[in-house]
């Protein structure tokens, strides 16, 4: 009797249980296919160099952006500014997002780098001060949705020469379908997070959600409502042991997402990405086996309808964008030099390049940061409705303005 038994929280299974002979012919049969179509010394090799590259040109940058995006919002909370938008944004965060309006900080800094830049912000007390324990876990679909927008934008927009026509309508577009791909997924996710801790249990400065979803209190006191908290000494050593507190913050999250990033997204990049010049494998860093973008081929009759796509290529970029937004603005330039995209096609792809940003690769890491592993499923799922929702309102949108204009 195949049957699990819980004792002071942790779960123990028989030694042989239905799993034990299952796995290990799933495990092979998943590795074995990338040895059957890559052979299985250069599947080896691209995994080891995918992984070091990804932590050289990934997990370094995105450390340094914790550090300093954890030094400035350190500076942030020091000073006030915090709590000045949370005031002025409270009325728009809380019936949109569900939300505190200090949440705010997270559009605003992951707009302006990348997906882990809210982690950094997550580890400030004074802003955890704002949130309901069922709130945090929603900023990792909040702060995903935002990422590298401000690189998204930009680069879709400087495709204009190569497409022959102005982008702007179609970026803006794209921008308003992923603020709403945004507000799905956050939404979603609470839904579920609610769930989970209750409506009422507050997150307080002191308190940290431990890796089984219970609140764990740490030795600092209450925050006094009206009140914030702030550093001993006079403003020039209160800022700079915000910046050193902060940048301390952002390499503890830049390590924690090691795992996730060099593991997941490894494997995503691998089943994405196709053979190297020539359709040759050679072992080298991001080849695969380009599985996912033939699987979503199979439902084009239904993504047609949804985002408009001009060709059944143009499936490629929101498919690549799962794992990597980068590798998936690169392909969207290839796709213009061989006439294969439309305007309508940079404002879906704007909306789902931003929503979605790699989220595949960093969701599973930045939950575990948030020491939320128990919904990483879940937030998985919120984001993958939120990042279709995004696309599907920016080809309507698009379709709409066209129309009228």
């Amino acid at each position: 009797m195949d049957e699990q038994i819980n004792k002071d929280s942790i779960s123990y299974k028989k030694e042989l249980a239905a799993e034990t002979f299952v796995f290990p012919f799933v495990f092979l049969a998943f590795f074995g296919f990338f040895a059957w179509k890559m052979g299985l010394a250069n599947a080896l090799n691209t995994m080891m160099n995918t992984a070091y590259r990804l932590l050289i040109d990934t997990v370094l940058y995105i450390t340094a952006v914790c550090v300093l995006m954890g030094a400035v919002s350190a500076l942030l909370s020091e000073f006030g500014f915090v709590a000045l938008v949370n005031r002025l944004l409270q009325p728009l965060m809380k019936p949109i997002f569900g939300l505190p309006g200090a949440a705010a900080l997270g559009v605003v800094t992951t707009f302006l780098s990348d997906n882990p830049a809210i982690l950094a912000l997550s580890e400030d007390r004074y802003f955890r001060h704002y949130f309901k324990n069922y709130q945090f876990p929603a900023l990792t679909n909040l702060g995903t949705s935002f990422g590298m927008g401000l690189i998204v934008c930009t680069y879709m927009y400087s495709l204009s020469p190569a497409m022959g026509a102005p982008l702007g309508g179609a970026v803006l577009i794209g921008l308003l379908g992923a603020v709403i791909g945004s507000i799905v997924s956050t939404r979603i996710m609470l839904i579920f997070s609610r769930r989970y801790y209750g409506k009422e249990a507050d997150l307080s400065a002191g308190t940290h959600l431990t890796a089984e979803g219970d609140a764990k209190t740490a030795p600092e006191p209450e925050v006094p409502r009206g009140m914030r908290p702030i550093r001993d000494g006079g403003i020039g050593s209160r800022a700079i042991a915000a910046i050193l507190e902060g940048g301390h913050n952002g390499v503890k999250m830049g390590i924690s997402i090691i795992p996730g990033v060099l593991v997941i997204c490894t494997l995503v990049m691998m089943l994405i990405n196709g053979p190297g010049e020539g359709g040759i494998y050679t072992g080298a860093a991001y080849e695969g086996v380009r599985l996912l973008p033939a699987l979503a081929g199979k439902i084009d009759f239904i993504l047609q309808p949804l985002f408009g796509f001009s060709s059944p290529e143009a499936i490629g970029i929101p498919v690549t964008a799962l794992g990597a937004a980068g590798a998936a603005m690169s392909l969207t330039t290839t796709l213009i030099r061989s006439g294969l995209v439309q305007a309508g096609d940079i404002a879906v792809f704007t909306a789902m390049c931003m929503c979605w940003s790699g989220y595949l690769s960093t969701h599973a890491s930045m939950m575990d940061s948030l020491n939320c592993k128990k919904l990483i499923g879940k937030a998985i799922l919120s984001h993958t409705i939120g990042g279709l929702a995004a696309g599907a309102a920016a080809h309507w949108l698009f379709v709409l303005f066209t129309a009228l204009f």
